[in-house]
């Protein structure tokens, strides 16, 4: 077995460079950026009004001021400043640039046309050109865009960009016992649920899922499914990936030419991990027990597709306290699942007492994957570790 460190770099390794295509602004929230061109704008292109008020100078205060005329938004003053005065300015008009300060309205006194600062505020509320970007800007490549990027390259006059192409992934569930969603189980049988939940991961990853039929635990059934997957970036199985006599995946795709780099690693859930190539695409199998599946899928699947858009792999680690002592850990590297509260500098993270690596409800009820280095000493309350945050 190897350890769950060499694992990830191995299954790291699988990943092609991202594919390029451009797309429009409208379409790209979330996707892994690429590349998008500079700005040719300066934003904001002049000296602009924070807030409502007067625009007047400094060397005038307190007044009283005669005011001049009026700027607002896309309506900038033309008239000519001079010493003495004032315009009655709203945010996000131009100041003209012989005013070097706006006084918002609530400290000031009009009488008619003339104006009294009667209480100076401390800042002189202009935002100054290219205060927030300027000609040539560009924003860096290695990251999914959000709603605030969207809307940074919107100001920035960019209407297209290059993101990497959403890997496809192929996702199948193998095994007698499974039936769909819906249906009724017969005897000895129960429903998928794995195949959804690293559909959802893998979607929440940037991939595009495509759950394929729930194969049976017959060569005939899973060659099927393995031609259905071709096309897809990525093939993940779940079950069939272990060495009892009905778990067929590997020598199926052996038989296809699957390319095993490795089968088991050191660490609980998960320890019946399958990893290499299928005629070049890079193929997953995970283990059957969903909390196993899951596991593996944040582990392994998700920095995967993340890798094959360009983006930082992951998975993210933070630091908790622990929330209750612990004995001593085996000899593999442990996930537990465990709820996050509150604490005074770091989170304290509480492990549940079951974890089975059967019990879907314990893992959604769970904030965090808390993780024990194998080999690990007991640990008292308080005492600090790493664990990786669960949810989108």
């Amino acid at each position: 077995m190897i350890t769950v460190a060499e694992a990830l770099a191995r299954v790291l390794a699988l990943a092609p460079a991202p594919r390029a295509e451009t797309v429009a602004l409208d379409a790209a929230y979330g996707r892994a950026l690429l590349d998008a061109p500079a700005t040719a704008l300066t934003q904001p292109p002049f000296d602009s009004a924070a807030m409502d008020g007067y625009a007047l100078r400094e060397a005038d205060l307190p007044g009283p001021l005669e005011i001049i005329g009026e700027a607002a938004a896309g309506h900038p003053w033309r008239g000519t400043p001079r010493p003495g005065t004032a315009i009655r300015i709203f945010t996000g008009a131009p100041v003209p640039a012989f005013y070097d300060r706006v006084e918002m309205q609530e400290n000031t006194q009009r009488d008619g046309d003339r104006v009294t600062v009667t209480s100076p505020s401390a800042g002189r509320h202009i935002r100054p050109r290219g205060g927030d970007f300027a000609a040539g800007h560009r924003l860096a490549p290695g990251r999914r865009l959000s709603a605030a990027d969207v809307g940074l390259l919107a100001a920035m006059n960019v209407p297209h960009i290059r993101v990497a192409r959403q890997p496809v992934v192929a996702i199948l569930a193998t095994g007698d016992e499974l039936v769909a969603p819906g249906a009724t189980p017969g005897e000895g049988q129960i429903i998928s649920s794995n195949d959804l939940a690293i559909a959802a991961l893998a979607a929440e990853a940037g991939g595009l899922p495509r759950v394929l039929p729930i194969a049976r635990d017959t060569a005939e059934d899973l060659q099927r499914a393995l031609d259905a997957a071709r096309g897809a970036d990525l093939l993940v199985t779940i079950g069939g990936a272990s060495v009892g006599d009905h778990d067929l995946i590997g020598k199926i795709a052996e038989d296809q030419g699957f390319e095993r780099d490795f089968h088991k690693i050191s660490m609980r859930p998960g320890k019946p991990l399958l990893s290499g190539r299928l005629a070049g695409m890079p193929l997953l199998g995970l283990p059957g027990n969903p909390v196993s599946a899951v596991t593996c899928g944040i582990l392994f699947m998700q920095p995967l597709l993340r890798a094959m858009q360009g983006l930082m792999p992951g998975p993210r680690r933070l630091r908790a306290r622990l929330a209750r002592p612990l004995p001593p850990e085996g000899p593999r590297e442990h996930y537990l699942r465990a709820r996050l509260i509150p604490g005074d500098d770091l989170p304290l993270a509480d492990p549940f007492d079951n974890q089975d690596s059967a019990l879907l409800s314990v893992l959604s009820s769970a904030d965090a994957l808390l993780i024990r280095p194998a080999g690990d000493a007991a640990r008292e309350v308080g005492e600090t570790l790493d664990y990786i945050p669960l949810g989108p």
